[in-house]
């Protein structure tokens, strides 16, 4: 049985990707949980998994500086998750972590955590890289003891990455690779979940410190296609783009709904999305890096022709 505490952590953003495995973290830690959301209906599923009166909903809008310091009254730890790949990223990435880490500084939190992304610079060239760059500067002036988690691309059930390859090899003969050889070191959301819980408890002094979450795994761009057309049993040809025609096509069709390649992407994928050399980051939590392998069995499977019944492709 989890024994309850007098821990109360807001977690920005508690009902979207990440946010589910942090709050369900912090269930079996028995802190009390308040889930800070634009909409919070759609984070109403994650209620039954704690326990009676353990989870709370405040409805906040990360840009609404009065409602984020609402949001945040009482907090023994504040984490923030939002971040977005398109639209007003400097609204979200900049201003709104500002106004999370002014909040938490002025209801006293303990801690705070913010989620930024491996390839943040204040200098990029990419706005989502540049805007978390400015977004982890802001955080630093208003709150210099907070946490900063960069992770890798995080992979998982409901992930929007390799279940967009996955979705690709069962419907098309054919799968075209954009920078074939970037590199990325994919991270299970589970283990995510699990650090940043960690470090909003602060068991052991994790403060002031930014950590960049990798996997155990480095995959290119190409490779990690051909993992997933051999575990979804989908033999496709692939087709490596060439950089000028890729360049071309985010460059003139970026802007469209449903478009292969925004602009943005195209510049993030100018550089490796890899752990840095000496960073600190899922050791640093006791906590064993999952591969992509031992969970495959029972997400990817769903795209085979039959399910998790099929037969895996030889090759």
């Amino acid at each position: 049985m989890v024994e309850k505490t007098d821990r109360l952590v807001t977690v920005f953003g508690g009902g979207g990707f990440v946010g589910r495995y942090v709050v369900q973290a912090l269930h079996r830690s028995g802190a009390r949980i308040r889930i800070a959301e634009r909409n919070p209906r759609r984070a109403y599923f994650l209620k039954p998994l704690g326990g009676v009166g353990q989870t709370q909903f405040v409805r906040a809008e990360i840009g609404d500086a009065a409602a984020v310091r609402r949001a945040v009254q009482g907090s023994t730890a504040v984490i923030n998750l939002v971040g977005i790949l398109d639209g007003d990223m400097e609204a979200v990435h900049v201003d709104g972590a500002r106004n999370v880490a002014e909040a938490a500084a002025q209801a006293g939190a303990g801690a705070l955590v913010h989620m930024s992304a491996i390839g943040a610079d204040p200098e990029s060239e990419s706005l989502y890289g540049r805007t978390k760059g400015q977004g982890e500067q802001a955080v630093r002036a208003a709150f210099p003891q907070a946490t900063i988690m960069r992770p890798s691309i995080i992979f998982g059930h409901e992930d929007h990455f390799i279940n967009r390859f996955a979705g690709m090899a069962r419907l098309m003969p054919v799968m075209p690779v954009i920078r074939g050889p970037v590199r990325f070191q994919p991270v299970y959301v589970g283990d995510v979940g699990r650090a940043i819980a960690a470090a909003a408890l602060d068991r052991l002094g994790h403060g002031a410190k930014t950590y960049e979450l990798g996997g155990p795994q480095l995959f290119t761009m190409r490779a990690l296609m051909e993992w997933v057309c051999r575990t979804t049993g989908h033999d496709r040809t692939l087709v490596d783009v060439p950089d000028p025609i890729a360049r071309l096509i985010a460059r003139l069709t970026g802007w469209a709904p449903g478009a292969p390649i925004t602009w943005d992407q195209w510049l993030m994928l100018q550089k490796d999305n890899v752990v840095s050399p000496g960073a600190k980051g899922l050791e640093a939590f006791g906590l064993t890096k999952t591969p992509l392998d031992t969970i495959a069995e029972g997400w990817i499977a769903s795209y085979r022709r039959h399910g998790r019944f099929a037969v895996k492709s030889p090759y």
